[in-house]
């Protein structure tokens, strides 16, 4: 009998990114699952929102009766990244955990870079000093055309992101998928258009080749 592939003893930083409506909040929960299933433990969360100070900063960022500036925003998700960073994620990689994570620093350059237009080597920077350095062993990106996310999105609240025209939205998914053919070995993209078990299925072939590379 095969033995159960455990996380290595220095944990394992995963990240799922995309345009609102891909699912990577679902998928991130079932790749939670599969590390589960393989005997590890694993530390979920999002950002924003993941630290203490998450829920407030969350409701400032999404709240659309009163917007921050765009530094502001920046600076927002700058500042929950760091506690998030300092006060969950290097305890539990540090614990060797597997770490998932709903949102990370490629969003910030995605939605505030390439969406709203602000300076990509200041949001580099920002990203750089919130994590000090730490760096996601994978990251995947669910690739969906922005109408189709649309269409999945019609029956839930829209949140001050989720109301930006199609045209934002669209500057955000090419903004993703740049930063992938930059990053191609970090950055792997799946394509989001099938049913969850079928996207599923595509992500735990590649969490099945990181686990025996991770422990090669």
């Amino acid at each position: 009998m095969t033995a159960p592939k455990t996380a290595p003893s220095g944990g394992i930083l995963i990240t799922f990114e995309g345009i609102d409506g891909c699912g990577k909040s679902t998928q991130s929960r079932l790749a939670a699952e599969f590390f589960v299933s393989r005997g590890c433990v694993v530390h979920s969360s999002r950002e924003p929102g993941g630290s203490s100070i998450g829920p407030a900063v969350r409701s400032l960022l999404l709240d659309s009766s009163r917007p921050p500036c765009p530094l502001a925003e920046a600076l927002l998700f700058s500042a929950d990244r760091a506690q998030h960073v300092h006060e969950r994620i290097r305890p539990a990689l540090a614990r060797g955990e597997v770490v998932i994570l709903d949102r990370h620093t490629d969003s910030t350059l995605a939605y505030q870079g390439y969406g709203s237009g602000q300076d990509l080597a200041v949001l580099r920077q920002l990203n750089m000093i919130a994590t000090g350095g730490l760096v996601p062993q994978a990251t995947f990106l669910l690739d969906l055309d922005p109408s189709v996310a649309a269409e999945r999105m019609e029956k839930r609240q829209p949140d001050r992101f989720e109301r930006e025209a199609g045209e934002f939205h669209q500057r955000v998914r090419d903004g993703f998928l740049h930063l992938a053919a930059m990053e191609p070995e970090r950055i792997r993209v799946i394509d989001a258009r099938g049913d969850q078990k079928a996207v599923a299925r595509l992500i735990q072939k590649q969490l099945e080749v990181l686990l025996e590379k991770l422990h090669a």
